[in-house]
């Protein structure tokens, strides 16, 4: 999608444009036309990337692409949705916020299948809606692509409803696209922090920058074994790819190459999925302002990484109220802070504490230290990076976030009416040093993934954008 924005933007003769949108597989997902003014505020556009063995007409891939992509055989993958990116663009920002969603993020999954995995959701739908089609006396690839668009539905209500954001357009690519379109625009700029070897996604990398294309750049994504943190490691993957991959097309090598964008209209056409609302050259005319520093890529917030489900193994825990919260301060400074009431009663307040600053066990020496001044212990936990520290209420509770913050040395405060009464949710940001900050290093972080960050320069590096080449795990 991000391909074809860019191509779309520089203007390519309407032939090109012809080649481009006619290829394109278009799914009647009643979606709203987001316009140039959407109704909430921003244009949310959902990017999924299918871990199917079939392209976007639902054939299934010859078995000598799959071996050359090392996806096993076709029956392999199923419809889970491993990469999950929520672009939301304000009005009359300027800016974009590409947000992550681990795949393994334990959610209540749309459609009254329970909670599970995040990248489960459409493949529960999707596999229903085929059940209940069969007998009905439409053809194999009538039954496919209708589920498939039940499946999208369903994903499209999950997310919705996790972020409290209103989902304008929806575009899914497959394997074989993501293959083809790297190569097509000769490979990605990426840089990893030390070698790695894993036989499960095909992943030999040296350590240090290099370009990486086809089946080397889908095992760079799919990469999580082997991993400090996983799958949230592999959030960060993704997001330093996608980086790369709109810095590469901003880049004029691409866009004045014929053969590389007559290349990229071909692998773009054969292998996304649009909603049939969205007027694709409407869209890239809106964007045509954007640059690589005005696209930043953030996580979730989530929690514990290890969590244990009754169905589902290990996941990664969300609390819906925080995404919300997160979502909805997308590009919002926070409020400032006032004064403590003296006579304030800080045993009336519950006080979490979240973890964005990147030192391991910040946050619960900080809910200590607020413990001993009289405060009610909470939870803690962890939260995507902030640059900034953040004290959160919810309405009413302003007394209580000033409180809070006074006893950290002063902090911003900020509302959040997802959280409930008589409950203040501390975020430690990277410039945190206040109480129960002792002993640490104070050193920089990645602004980049979610629960766990990795280690960093000791210059702090803003978070991953379209302006740069960033090492990662």
């Amino acid at each position: 999608m991000l391909s074809a924005t860019i191509l779309l933007v520089t203007g390519i003769a309407w032939q090109n444009l012809t080649a481009l949108t006619d290829g394109l597989t278009k799914q009647d997902l009643n979606l709203a036309d987001a316009g140039e003014k959407p109704a909430d505020g921003a244009i949310d556009i959902l990017l999924v990337g299918m871990d199917s063995r079939t392209d976007s007409k639902g054939n299934p891939l010859p078995q000598n692409i799959l071996n050359e992509l090392q996806a096993g055989g076709s029956d392999d993958g199923g419809f889970n949705t491993d990469t999950l990116i929520l672009l939301h663009i304000p009005n009359d920002s300027g800016k974009a916020f590409a947000v992550s969603f681990p795949r393994d993020s334990y959610v209540k999954i749309a459609g009254g299948f329970g909670r599970h995995k995040i990248n489960s959701a459409y493949g529960y739908a999707k596999n229903q809606a085929a059940e209940k089609l069969q007998g009905s006396g439409k053809t194999g690839p009538e039954v496919e692509m209708e589920s498939r668009k039940a499946g999208a539905n369903n994903l499209i209500q999950t997310i919705q409803d996790l972020t409290g954001a209103t989902i304008d357009h929806y575009a899914e690519v497959n394997l074989v696209g993501f293959y083809d379109i790297t190569k097509a625009i000769g490979g990605i700029d990426v840089c990893l922090n030390t070698k790695v070897r894993d036989s499960f996604s095909g992943a030999n990398f040296p350590a240090g920058p290099q370009t990486i294309e086809g089946k080397n750049a889908l095992a760079f994504v799919r990469q999580r074994h082997g991993l400090p943190m996983g799958d949230l490691d592999r959030v960060v993957r993704q997001q330093v790819f996608m980086a790369g991959l709109a810095k590469k097309m901003l880049s004029a090598g691409v866009l004045t190459d014929s053969t590389k964008r007559n290349d990229m209209i071909k692998a773009v056409s054969g292998a996304i999925v649009l909603d049939d609302g969205w007027d694709i050259t409407k869209f890239a005319l809106q964007m045509k302002d954007m640059t690589g520093g005005n696209m930043t890529f953030q996580t979730i917030p989530t929690g514990n990484p290890d969590l244990q489900t009754p169905e589902d193994g290990s996941a990664v825990e969300v609390d819906a109220a925080e995404v919300k919260a997160f979502v909805k301060g997308l590009g919002k400074a926070p409020a400032s802070n006032s004064p403590a009431d003296p006579k304030f009663d800080k045993s009336t307040v519950t006080v979490d504490v979240r973890n964005a600053s990147g030192q391991p066990g910040l946050a619960g020496k900080v809910l200590q230290s607020l413990v001993a001044k009289g405060f009610k212990q909470g939870v803690p936990g962890n939260a995507d990076a902030l640059a900034k520290s953040v004290v959160r209420h919810g309405k009413g509770g302003e007394a209580g976030a000033d409180a809070v913050q006074e006893a950290l040395g002063g902090l911003k405060t900020e509302e959040d009416v997802n959280i409930p009464a008589g409950t203040v949710r501390v975020f430690l940001g990277e410039d945190y040093s206040g109480p129960g900050a002792q002993g640490f290093t104070g050193s920089g972080v990645l602004a980049l993934d979610g629960a766990r960050q990795q280690p960093a320069d000791p210059a702090a590096p803003p978070p991953i954008s379209a302006d740069g080449v960033r090492c990662v795990n």
